[in-house]
């Protein structure tokens, strides 16, 4: 398959409404004038199978056994790339703070892992996916993602490959020019 270059890509995210400008409050806690609500591009079939067979063209001859995206943003995209490689998908949630697999979700060591995120920034979710992983006594082959917002800041144990790399600022809130301006502060991720 073809792979999709970084401006097919913004432009599947213009055309859906899913990139978005003015003061968002990101998971990680910091603040940015834009954010990629990947909701509103995923909930599209096409653009989803589209990104997750891109994601999984990028570990074409990696031995995968399953797939594992972190809920709620990594489930939809984390299934597509399962689906183009023809694997089974998990996804760990939070529970009482750390992430787990529950739902009859298990991992043994004959898995062999690929994480997929949507967008990551600090790799928080990610870094706790890695761990349950482990947990579950699974081995981790490899980190996809839609977006890589990070400004090249994460630092994780193996190799990330994202569709796209963004470089949108992200601010402390305690120095954020656009709190100063009273712009209403909007929470538009998954994690409260």
């Amino acid at each position: 398959m073809r792979q999709l270059g970084k401006d097919e890509i913004m432009n599947m995210f213009a055309k859906t409404g899913a990139l978005l400008e003015g003061h968002f409050r990101l998971s990680s806690g910091l603040h940015s004038g834009r954010y990629l609500q990947c909701a509103l591009l995923l909930q599209h079939p096409e653009y989803a199978a589209r990104l997750g067979a891109a994601i999984a063209g990028r570990f074409k001859g990696k031995e995968i056994t399953c797939v594992a995206g972190p809920a709620l943003g990594g489930i939809v995209i984390a299934h597509e790339t399962a689906r183009a490689l023809g694997v089974r998908c998990v996804f760990g949630e939070r529970e009482d703070g750390r992430m787990v697999f529950r739902r009859g979700f298990k991992l043994t060591a004959r898995d062999k892992v690929l994480v997929v995120e949507d967008v990551v920034t600090t790799g928080r979710s990610i870094k706790e996916l890695i761990e349950a992983i482990k947990a579950g006594g699974a081995a981790v082959t490899g980190i996809g993602a839609i977006v890589d917002r990070s400004s090249g800041g994460l630092k994780l144990d193996c190799a990330m490959e994202a569709l796209a790399v963004l470089d949108i600022p992200t601010l402390d809130p305690s120095e954020c020019p656009l709190c100063e301006k009273g712009i209403p502060l909007v929470k538009p991720g998954s994690r409260k």
